[in-house]
């Protein structure tokens, strides 16, 4: 285990530490959505601190006349870092056979940090220096006034990317009223899932609980976004005393829009994405 998650210090056992990962993993795995739709690079370990762009900033003026220069361009990774505490007693009692701890500290941490990378992915973090998915589409957001204008806006915005030349397979990446909506039936009594998984054909629908204001459809056929991760998710040790030990969830990554075109954003009426305006 990387040392600078100084797990070897907690006073935690073996039996303890297996059921805490394992439900953070659960959770995780649930919550992310954005790794599901987008590439994945790494992990590469605390080490990597930015990406290589391949482009330059060019210096007007240099130090030496007659000599160019230029800065090489790269973007740095961001370090989460969520904090929660959990009773020692509790957690011994893993070693004593117990199955059924009260992880729900465990719970809200996983949350909470699957919510700042997807948002991240989604709606960008400009203090990190990433671009979002919704702000870097140039194609007008394709306004859904009631539930029943799903499957008519899915299919226009299928179009929209086959126009600009983006391939599929598609997926379609919901917040969560979108996702609730989508479970609905239609006036004849067909669910609104059912038609849009047509559509789709080869494609997928992504519960996206920190993706706000609609839905988002963007082509998976890959090359078009970069999710680079250093340090992947996991649980590091902060400090403890007699009943109590500080824990946290942690990671580093960037991410990358490398083809603006290959997403378009569908706009729930009476709902907002912190769309940047164009």
């Amino acid at each position: 285990m990387n040392d600078l998650l100084k797990r070897e210090h907690a006073p935690i056992t073996p039996e303890a530490w297996e059921q805490v990962d394992e439900e953070a993993r659960r959770v995780l795995k649930l919550h992310l959505a954005g790794r599901k739709v987008v590439d994945f690079s790494g992990p590469h370990g605390w080490t990597l601190g930015g990406i290589n762009t391949g482009h330059l900033k060019v210096i007007e003026k240099g130090p030496v006349a007659g000599v160019s220069h230029a800065v090489r361009e790269v973007q740095p990774l961001v370090e989460l870092r969520s904090p929660f505490t959990m009773k020692i007693l509790e957690l011994d009692y893993a070693a004593r056979g117990a199955r059924d701890l009260d992880l729900d500290p465990v719970i809200a941490v996983a949350e909470r940090v699957a919510r700042a990378e997807d948002t991240a992915i989604f709606h960008g973090f400009k203090d990190g220096r990433i671009t979002g998915i919704i702000e870097a589409s140039p194609h007008p957001p394709i306004d859904v006034k009631t539930n029943l204008e799903w499957p008519r806006a899915v299919a226009s915005a299928k179009e929209v990317l086959r126009a600009a030349g983006v391939n599929g397979p598609y997926a379609l990446a919901l917040g969560i009223r979108a996702f609730t909506e989508l479970a609905a039936d239609s006036e004849d009594g067909y669910p609104l899932r059912r038609r849009i998984e047509e559509n789709l054909v080869d494609g997928s629908l992504v519960w996206a609980p920190a993706l706000r204001g609609g839905a988002v459809l963007l082509s998976t056929r890959g090359g078009d976004f970069e999710l680079t991760v250093g340090q992947d998710l996991a649980i590091g040790y902060a400090v403890h005393d007699r009943d109590e030990v500080e824990l946290y969830l942690t990671e580093s990554f960037a991410f990358r829009v490398l083809e603006e075109k290959a997403a378009i954003f569908l706009r729930r009426a009476g709902e907002s994405a912190g769309r940047k305006g164009r």
